[in-house]
């Protein structure tokens, strides 16, 4: 896969984690203000990325190129939005259990 479809999957992937955090810690429909903010901002960081190609998920990447506060709140949004990802897209959370292991194994290797 090129880097730019990996760059698009991404920030999807984690736009609509945001999405699943915000709808349950804060409410409403659509994003907060703080965590409209954290999305755009891991929209940003994806944009510009000089690793895309070889990594499969910034939660892989070694840079960690994130702010540390932006760092620590995208870390809250994984963790809680991680698990239940399984349940509202089932397949992109399978997807991304698959790709990690994959670069988890071929970082080991090298």
């Amino acid at each position: 896969m090129n880097a730019e479809k990996k760059r698009l999957r991404e920030k999807q992937t984690v736009t609509e984690m945001i999405r699943l955090y915000c709808r349950k810690k804060h409410g409403g429909r659509g994003l907060c203000p703080e965590c409209a903010a954290l999305a755009e901002y891991a929209r940003l960081r994806s944009d510009k990325c000089p690793f895309m190609a070889e990594k499969t998920f910034c939660s892989n990447c070694r840079v960690h190129c994130y702010k540390p506060e932006m760092r620590e709140k995208i870390r809250e949004v994984m963790r809680f939005s991680g698990p239940r990802m399984i349940f509202t897209h089932p397949i992109s959370a399978i997807r991304h259990v698959i790709e990690t292991k994959r670069e988890k194994r071929r970082l080991e290797r090298n």
